[in-house]
């Protein structure tokens, strides 16, 4: 499981004193035991009689939901790079391009641009988009398929780009 790897990974980055990698560790930890807590609340709402074991194994997070946590975690990266940019603040983009970099290490691999392009034109075909004005539409059935692979603003660029043509 991915959580383990993390954990595996924070102690690893703990003996060497590699700062950068302790600290983005324990950040995407965190998110992930933020996200338990959510998961447990709703648990506890559903089903108050459930005893502490059941409850754990309930809000135990699977490997694809761990995905999402990190996902957003690395959006918030590509974001805040982005903004950093645009403040012409080159120290911390470094950084950030660095957590971002040990973050997409647990993140399935990337699709190529080629394959977003390919998934987004089979969309149109099945959903019988022609327009503008179906970007909803073939974000949604493209959204599931790319989730965790690609960046959601490059996806959007396609669609738009692909619904233009």
């Amino acid at each position: 499981m991915i959580v383990e790897e993390i954990k595996k990974d924070l102690i690893s980055a703990l003996k060497e004193k590699n700062e950068l990698a302790v600290s983005t560790l324990r950040m995407v930890t965190s998110s992930i035991f933020n996200k338990e807590m959510e998961k447990r609340v709703k648990v506890l709402e559903a089903e108050p009689n459930l005893s502490e074991e059941q409850i754990k194994e309930k809000v135990k997070l699977t490997d694809e939901e761990v995905i999402e946590v990190i996902a957003s975690e690395v959006k918030k990266r590509r974001d805040s790079i982005s903004q950093f940019e645009q403040g012409g603040r080159t120290d911390l983009i470094e950084k950030e391009n660095n957590e971002l970099e040990i973050l997409k290490k647990y993140l399935p691999k990337e699709l190529t641009e080629d394959e977003i392009r390919k998934i987004v034109r089979d969309s149109i075909a099945k959903a019988g988009a022609t327009t503008m004005k179906d970007i909803g539409i073939v974000m949604k059935e493209v959204s599931p398929q790319t989730k965790g692979k690609a960046d959601g603003n490059v996806v959007a660029k396609i669609v738009r780009e692909e619904l233009g043509n």
